[in-house]
């Protein structure tokens, strides 16, 4: 098959250009003819909250990636539907996250379906997302009725999905074929790291006990739950420390004084920083358990790298988080809140539960293979073949 994956690749950064990339590879491995088509502009410098949108690493070797689509002219989707509708592709897969794109999407995978050959199938990471806005409910709907079909990473975005379509402002929208398909294993970042290598290039003492909360610090991830809850189990377990590795996204004030209220100042390491893929072996290797404390969420690729690096964690039960780490199996699927939280933690430590759930890891992450999710384009793309 030819197939256009239209999303957010290099030079972008972030773990969705990672998360396309690797699909892209994937459908190259099996056999079909695979192109990135990426951002010439992704988003306006005011709309974006970081230090830069704009990867520090090399151009992907052996990826065929075009910047092409300007996310806020009309115009330009104009030409990248046109383009897309000449080139023929016989699958577009259009990587949906925020409401922001779903004009310059819709609008494009309009215009390319109508050479009667290509079909439009999304890949949606999140409909509704954590922050959500008045675009969701304009701009959703005019996307989702321009999918053929739907592949979701979460249950519960599968579900946002479906009351999209049965809702008042799109009755007029058929229903679609959709899958579920979880968030393959990120497995392109290197060999785990023995906690005593991981720790020596951190500089950190390896006889510390680790926890490792990962990623864009953002208000829906719950780092004050996490600080809270830490606050609450110092005392009993005083060789605990905990790895804050991302970019914040918000003030980083209000944290920094929530952990000195807490009296944890020696106990918390701070890395205000995007963290380069060569760098991700070093953390998730000297930490004993990830932490997502997520207030709200659908699915995470942080929990696909903790698979990769067989790494148990502790997430809150929301979204599709659940779906993934099972309780007390892997790791601990606890209320959101500081109470839950710092029970499983003490249960982690006192316990001693790191061997039994790296040992279920081990298992587990069989399931979440790239070609899985390839799988599940493909049958719906064959549909109504």
């Amino acid at each position: 098959m030819k197939i256009v994956i239209l999303g957010t690749s290099w030079p972008y950064r972030g773990g969705l250009a990672t998360f396309n990339e690797r699909l892209a590879r994937q459908f190259a491995e099996e056999g079909h003819e695979v192109e990135v088509w990426t951002f010439t502009l992704q988003y306006p410098s005011f709309l974006f909250p970081g230090k830069t949108q704009y990867s520090a690493e090399n151009a992907p070797e052996n990826l065929n990636v075009r910047r092409v689509l300007n996310s806020c002219n009309p115009l330009n989707w104009l030409k990248v539907g046109k383009q897309i509708r000449k080139a023929a592709p016989d699958l577009l897969i259009c990587c949906y996250w925020m409401a922001f794109f779903a004009p310059a999407y819709g609008l494009i995978s309009r215009i390319a379906r109508r050479n009667g050959k290509t079909k439009a199938i999304a890949l949606v990471h999140n409909m509704m997302p954590h922050e959500p806005s008045v675009l969701d409910k304009l701009f959703a709907p005019y996307f989702v009725a321009s999918q053929d079909g739907f592949v979701a990473l979460s249950d519960s975005v599968l579900k946002d999905i479906e009351k999209i379509e049965s809702s008042s402002l799109s009755s007029q929208l058929s229903i679609k074929p959709k899958a579920f398909s979880p968030h393959p294993i990120y497995d392109h970042y290197g060999e785990r790291m023995t906690k005593e290598e991981a720790c020596k290039a951190l500089g950190l003492d390896p006889k510390k006990n680790y926890m490792l909360f990962f990623g864009l610090v953002r208000a829906y991830k719950g780092l004050d739950l996490l600080l809270d809850a830490f606050a609450k189990v110092k005392d009993r377990l005083p060789e605990l420390q905990l790895i804050i590795a991302g970019e914040f996204y918000e003030n980083e004030d209000k944290y920094r004084a929530q952990i000195t209220a807490n009296g944890l100042d020696e106990r918390v390491i701070l890395r205000n920083e995007f963290i380069p893929d060569a760098d991700l072996r070093k953390y998730f290797g000297a930490a004993d358990l990830i932490v997502q404390p997520y207030k709200s969420a659908t699915q995470s690729g942080v929990t696909q790298v903790a698979f990769h690096f067989e790494k148990p964690m502790l997430v809150t039960n929301v979204g599709g988080l659940g779906e993934i780490v099972h309780d007390h199996q892997m790791g601990y699927a606890c209320e959101p809140s500081a109470e839950a939280i710092a029970e499983d933690m003490l249960d982690y430590f006192t316990n001693n539960r790191q061997e039994d759930y790296t040992s279920y890891l081990q298992k587990e992450k069989i399931k979440y293979a790239w070609s899985n999710m390839t799988a599940a384009f493909l049958k719906i793309y064959g549909h109504d073949k």
